[in-house]
C-alpha cells in the first residue's frame, strides 16, 4: 500500500470532495458514467481546490471552463476505476484505512490526530475525508491487480539493463520532468492524428516563446498529472517510459522536448531539473514470521486474537517460534522452515511488513499487524549492510523495468476504460 501513499496524498487532497461546511440542499448530476454519476458539487469542489492549490503556488489560473473540463475528466476516470474496484469485490477494511491514514500522516511528518486537525481546520469533514481515502486505496488496489497482469519483464531484459547500467553512469542522474499529452481518441483517423500533431506543435512553439508550462498543462493536457501542472516528479532515466528516456537522455534543465507520438497522443516534455544520485548501499534483514489468514470460518478479530495468544506463548516459553510457525502459519513455504524468510531487502515485502522489519529491534517479536495477505507477527534475527551485488542489481533492474512498463500499461488501461465506457455530460 505504501507505494501509492504519495499519489493518494496528491490526488485526494486535490480531489477531496468534503470541502463543504454548509452542504448544498440540491445537487445535480454533471456526468453519467456507465451506471454511476459525477455530481455538480464534486466538480465545483475540485475546481475550488485546484484554484486554491494553484494560487498558493503562484501559478496563473486558467479559465473556469478549462478547469471544469479537467476536473470532470479527473472525476470520470476516478469513477470508472472505482467501478472496476467494486466489480472485483475490493473492499478496504477499517484496519487498512487506518494504515493508509497513518502513512499519509507520516509522509507529512505529523500524527494522524494532527492530520485530522488540519483537515478540520480547512473546513472539511473528517469522515468524508476518510471515505475519500478508502476510495483511493480501493482504486489503487484495482489498478495494481489489473495492470500487474499486463506487465511481463523477461530475464533477458533484466540482464541487458544490468549490463547497460554497469557500462553507463546514467543511474547516477535523475530528471524532474513536466509533461503535456495532446491526446487523440482510440481508432482516430489519419486526418485526426495529423490535426492533433499540428495542435501539439503549435503548443510547443508557444512554450518555446515563453508560455508557462504548468498553466499550459492544466489548460491543454489530457495526461494524468494535468491538474498538477504536468509535474511527473523525479525519475531515473531507466525508470521512464522508453519513449521519454530516448528523448531525455543528455538533456539539460529547461529543455523542451517533443512532440513525441505514442499510442494515445503526442507528448511534450520539459526537463525542470537535473540532479545526481549517490550510490545506496544494500540493507538486508534476516527475519521469520507467522501468518494467520482470515477466512469464512476465521474472522479478522479471531485471527488477530490467535496471533496475540501465540505471541504470548512464545514469549512465555510455552512453545518455540519455529514450532509455532510450523504448526500454525498459513505461509506454507516459510512455515516448513520454522517461519524463516532468510536474508532479504525490506523493500521486497508489503509496505507494513517492510516498516516492521526496518524498525523492529533485534530478537523482539512484533505485535500482530495486518497486510493484504492476513495477520502477521515477525521477528528480526539479524541485519547487515552489503555493497551492491549482482542479485541486487538484478532486483533494481527489474523494478525499473516493471515501473516503466507499469506506467505505460496503466495509461493504456485507463484509456481503454474511457473508450469502452458510456459517458454522458449533462452540465457543461
Amino acid at each position: 500500500m505504501g507505494k501509492f501513499v504519495k499519489g493518494i496524498i496528491a490526488v485526494t487532497l486535490l480531489a477531496f470532495s468534503g470541502l463543504s461546511g454548509a452542504q448544498q440542499v440540491l445537487d445535480r448530476v454533471a456526468v453519467v458514467v456507465n451506471d454511476g454519476i459525477v455530481l455538480e458539487s464534486e466538480v465545483e469542489q475540485l475546481v475550488q481546490q485546484v484554484k486554491h492549490s494553484l494560487s498558493q503556488s503562484g501559478t496563473q489560473l486558467p479559465s473556469d471552463k478549462v478547469l471544469r473540463i479537467q476536473a470532470m475528466d479527473r472525476l470520470v476516470l476516478s469513477e470508472l476505476q472505482f467501478q472496476i474496484a467494486k466489480r472485483m469485490g475490493i473492499t478496504i477494511s477499517d484496519q487498512q484505512l487506518q494504515q493508509g491514514l497513518t502513512m499519509i500522516a507520516q509522509e507529512q511528518d505529523i500524527t494522524v490526530d494532527q492530520l485530522r486537525e488540519n483537515i478540520s481546520r480547512m473546513g472539511n469533514d473528517w469522515d468524508t475525508y476518510r471515505e475519500a481515502i478508502r476510495k483511493e486505496i480501493a482504486i489503487a488496489e484495482a489498478q495494481r491487480a489489473t495492470v500487474q497482469r499486463r506487465v511481463y519483464v523477461s530475464p533477458q531484459e533484466i540482464d541487458n539493463l544490468v549490463d547497460a547500467m554497469n557500462q553507463m553512469s546514467e543511474r547516477d542522474i535523475e530528471y524532474r520532468l513536466s509533461h503535456i499529452l495532446v491526446g487523440f481518441r482510440d481508432g482516430a483517423s489519419a486526418d485526426e492524428v495529423q490535426a492533433t500533431r499540428v495542435r501539439a506543435e503549435q503548443l510547443l512553439e508557444r512554450l518555446r516563446d515563453g508560455a508557462d508550462f504548468a498553466q499550459a498543462a492544466i489548460t491543454a493536457s489530457s495526461g494524468p498529472r494535468a491538474l498538477e501542472g504536468g509535474d511527473l516528479g523525479w525519475m531515473n532515466i531507466n525508470a521512464m517510459p522508453t519513449l521519454f528516456a530516448d528523448a531525455v537522455r543528455d538533456k539539460s534543465a529547461g529543455d523542451l522536448i517533443g512532440p513525441l507520438r505514442s499510442g494515445v497522443g503526442f507528448h511534450i516534455l520539459k526537463v525542470s531539473e537535473v540532479r545526481g544520485i549517490q550510490q545506496v548501499e544494500v540493507n538486508e534483514v534476516n527475519a521469520r514470521h507467522i501468518l494467520i489468514t482470515p477466512s469464512i470460518i476465521l474472522s479478522e478479530r479471531k485471527a488477530h486474537e490467535k496471533l496475540v495468544e501465540l505471541r504470548e506463548s512464545i514469549i512465555n516459553g510455552d512453545i518455540s517460534f519455529a514450532d509455532a510457525a510450523r504448526e500454525h502459519s498459513a505461509d506454507t513455504g516459510s512455515a516448513a522452515l520454522g517461519g524463516d524468510l532468510g536474508w532479504a531487502e525490506p523493500s521486497i515485502y508489503a509496505e507494513e511488513f517492510r516498516r516492521q522489519v526496518e524498525q523492529l529491534p533485534l530478537n523482539e517479536i512484533s505485535e500482530p499487524f495486518q497486510t493484504q495477505f492476513g495477520w502477521h507477527i515477525v521477528e528480526v534475527l539479524e541485519r547487515r549492510q552489503l555493497d551492491a551485488t549482482k542479485r541486487s542489481q538484478q532486483n533494481y533492474a527489474y523494478q525499473l523495468l516493471f515501473s516503466r512498463k507499469y506506467q505505460e500499461e496503466l495509461e493504456n488501461w485507463q484509456q481503454e476504460l474511457r473508450d469502452q465506457a458510456y459517458i454522458a455530460t449533462l452540465i457543461e
